[in-house]
C-alpha cells in the first residue's frame, strides 16, 4: 500500500469504520494493526505508523516474533504501543490454540501436533509442553512445565510427573518447540525421552509420545523408535 493511498484513505473511511461495514476479512495487514495502534504520531497517521512499522520489521511474520525491545526501536513505537501490538498477536495466537482443541482426543502423533503447534511454531524460545490424558486419551489438561533458551531447556521429570499426578492423568504426551524450524532430535532429547519413559513406568503414568514442533513440520520419538 503506497503513502498515497493511505492518505487518501485516512480522508475518505478509516479502518474502524471500513471494518464495521466490511468486517475484518476485507481489511489489509496495514488497517487491522492501524486499528491495534489506535492512534499515529505527529509525524504520521496511524494508517501510516502501521504500514511503517511492518515496512521496518519485515513483515507480519517478523513482527510475530518480534520482543518488546526491538518494537520500541522502530520509528513512532513506544512502550504503550508496543505492547498493544504484541498483545494482539498473543491473543490471536490463543484464540487459533483455543479453536485447535475442538477435538481432544489424541489418536496419533499428527493429533498432537495439530493441537499444539498454532501456539508453539513460532515461539523464539524453546517452550516444553504436557498433555495431560485420561484412559480413553482425551486431553485432560496442558501445562507449560518449562522455558529454556534458544537452543537448550532444563526438564525434570519430577516437575513433569508432579502436574501428571495431579490431575490423576493415565498418560501424558510430552511436546517441544525447536524454534530453528527444524523438528530433528538432538541427543539431549532423546535422552530426556528415555529419562521420562522410565520414571512414567515407576509412577504408572505412560510417556505416549514426545513430539518435537517445527516449522510446518514435526518428529514424533514414538513413530522414530526411541520409545517402547
Amino acid at each position: 500500500m503506497t503513502v498515497k493511498k493511505i492518505k487518501e484513505m485516512e480522508v475518505s473511511e478509516r479502518p474502524r469504520e471500513r471494518f464495521l461495514k466490511l468486517g475484518p476479512n476485507h481489511l489489509s495487514n496495514t488497517e487491522l494493526l492501524a486499528i491495534m495502534l489506535r492512534t499515529g504520531t505527529r509525524q504520521y497517521g496511524a494508517l501510516q505508523l502501521a504500514q511503517e512499522i511492518l515496512d521496518q520489521s519485515g513483515g507480519l511474520k517478523a513482527l510475530n516474533e518480534a520482543t518488546p525491545e526491538e518494537l520500541m526501536k522502530l520509528d513512532g513505537v513506544g512502550q504503550s504501543k508496543a505492547v498493544m501490538i504484541l498483545a494482539g498477536l498473543e491473543m490471536g495466537r490463543r484464540i487459533m490454540e483455543a479453536q485447535s482443541q475442538k477435538s481432544e482426543m489424541l489418536l496419533s502423533p499428527e493429533d498432537g501436533y495439530q493441537l499444539l503447534s498454532p501456539g508453539m511454531r513460532h515461539l523464539t524460545q524453546e517452550h516444553f509442553v504436557v498433555l495431560f490424558l485420561d484412559t480413553k486419551n482425551y486431553v485432560i489438561g496442558k501445562k507449560t512445565v518449562f522455558i529454556g533458551s534458544l537452543n537448550k531447556a532444563i526438564v525434570h521429570p519430577r516437575e513433569v510427573f508432579k502436574e501428571a499426578i495431579k490431575r490423576s492423568s493415565a498418560a501424558i504426551v510430552c511436546a517441544h518447540n525447536h524454534p530453528s524450524g527444524d523438528p530433528t532430535p538432538s541427543a539431549q532429547d532423546i535422552q530426556l525421552t528415555h529419562r521420562l519413559e522410565e520414571v512414567g513406568e515407576l509412577v504408572g503414568i505412560k510417556l505416549v509420545d514426545h513430539i518435537i514442533i517445527g516449522e510446518g513440520q514435526f518428529a514424533s520419538l514414538r513413530e522414530m523408535g526411541y520409545l517402547g
